[in-house]
Order: C-alpha cells, then sequence, then structure tokens
C-alpha cells in the first residue's frame, strides 16, 4: 500500500494520486513522508513539493497552505498549485532571476516583505522546473 495524495486549492481540486514518498516544503524545512507515518498537521511555505510514484519523481511549486497525515492520506490544502508541466522554463529562470535582483535592491520594510515573497515565488516555480529536467 502507498500514500494517497490530495492536493485542494480554493479554485478546485489540484491532482490526487498515489505515492510511494512525498517532500514537503514546512515553514521549518523539508519533510518526508513515507507510507505509516506518524499522524501530523504542519504549515506548508512556498516552496517545490517532490511526489515518487512507482514510475517517476513529479514536482509541483506550493504557494503556502497546510498539509494533514494520517493513516497514509496526505491532504494538502494549498493556497495555490503548480505543475512543473505546466511552467516555461525560461519564463521561470527570467523571472527568478528579476525577482532575486529586486530583493537585493528592496529597501524599506514593505518594500523587503513584498520582495521576499516574489522571490520565494520564482524560486519555487524554478526549482520545480530544475527538477524535472534534472530527473528526465
Amino acid at each position: 500500500m502507498s500514500l494517497q495524495i490530495s492536493i485542494l486549492t480554493p479554485e478546485k481540486p489540484f491532482w490526487n494520486g498515489q505515492a510511494e514518498e512525498i517532500i514537503l516544503p514546512t515553514e521549518t524545512g523539508e519533510m518526508g513522508v513515507l507510507k505509516n507515518h506518524a499522524p501530523i498537521i504542519t504549515g506548508l511555505d512556498v516552496g517545490a513539493m517532490l511526489v515518487r510514484t512507482k514510475e517517476e519523481w513529479n514536482s509541483y511549486a506550493l504557494m503556502g497552505g497546510f498539509a494533514v497525515v494520517k493513516k497514509n492520506k496526505v491532504t494538502i490544502l494549498a493556497n495555490e498549485a503548480e505543475s512543473a508541466q505546466t511552467i516555461n522554463a525560461e519564463e521561470a529562470r527570467n523571472a527568478f532571476e528579476i525577482a532575486k535582483a529586486n530583493l537585493e535592491k528592496a529597501e524599506g520594510v514593505k518594500q523587503k516583505v513584498e520582495a521576499n515573497f516574489a522571490y520565494k515565488r520564482a524560486k519555487a516555480r524554478f526549482q520545480v522546473v530544475k527538477v524535472v529536467n534534472k530527473f528526465s
């Protein structure tokens, strides 16, 4: 038996499927989940989620939310989610470079907070694309 994964966003159910392993971007770092994991509820950070099925690795950009792990079921309530297959690699790289530059030159608390969020979002999308290319 493997893990049953459900990713839900406010707009719609995003993805449902089986997995052997997942790696979640939590607020305290990355967290791996295998079958028979202890029950847990955790906050999700903006970042890349990796899913290993029997055949391959898949990656998704999550824009924060929560995850519930219980009895080999993982329910992810994400603010937004994006699959690596729907992200243009060149656009993701360019957006990451621009967000990185904007973060470095941000001044003032408000500008730094906004630039940091844009950077984390662009970084997550770029990481997801890099993971797909790495495992392809």
